[in-house]
């Protein structure tokens, strides 16, 4: 067994900053500057009913939020994943969430997955963030397939993988609880760091 060296191993997220224009990708954590702060901005995603639906954040207090960001800065910190916050660009404000995580590190697999707050949605923000970090994971992180999972009931998620590139390869029979132990089906996606990006 081989122990990778996190200083050198080329499949290790570091943190970063990316720009999309309008919006920046920055790393999840405590410090993360938002207007209101990052504890309360996150309680009131928690509490959008599409993002309680969907995400593991849904139903998340203020401590659930604390235990997140530090589980974020764990995860950025040893380089298993990459968990971002969409804030504006202008404002700073937090619209949503685009995170990258390893599912096999040893053979480049990676899972992508957003969320984004009633305000950010309707332009195309979850379509380029999704792109963005895919491609910074594909250029920066050595990634070889990365795969978008979603709940079959989910349309909006299914569009925003088309949109991104992500061709549906089949659906996962009762793979993933969304809330309240019920196994739901998902939609499993997934492009190859060959496949080509259309900006």
């Amino acid at each position: 067994m081989t122990i990778s060296d996190p200083a050198t191993d080329r499949r290790v997220f570091r943190p970063t900053v990316l720009d999309l224009g309008d919006a920046l990708l920055r790393p999840f954590g405590h410090g993360l500057d938002v207007p209101g702060g990052i504890v309360p901005a996150l309680a009131a995603a928690a509490a959008d009913p599409a993002v309680a639906r969907w995400t593991p954040l849904g139903g998340s207090g203020p401590v659930d939020v604390e235990a997140y960001l530090d589980r974020c800065e764990a995860r950025w910190a040893d380089g298993t994943a990459a968990p971002f916050a969409v804030v504006d660009a202008a404002d700073g404000r937090l619209c949503g969430n685009a995170y990258l995580v390893w599912t096999n590190r040893d053979d480049g697999v990676v899972m992508v997955g957003y969320w984004l707050l009633a305000a950010a949605r309707g332009r195309g923000l979850a379509t380029r963030a999704a792109t963005a970090a895919t491609r910074w994971a594909v250029e920066q992180a050595d990634a070889r397939r990365i795969e978008l999972y979603h709940a079959v009931g989910n349309e909006d998620s299914c569009r925003v993988a088309a949109r991104a590139g992500f061709p549906y390869e089949g659906t996962l029979r009762a793979s993933y609880t969304y809330g309240g132990g019920v196994y739901t089906d998902e939609h499993l996606h997934a492009r190859l760091a060959s496949d080509p990006f259309t900006d």
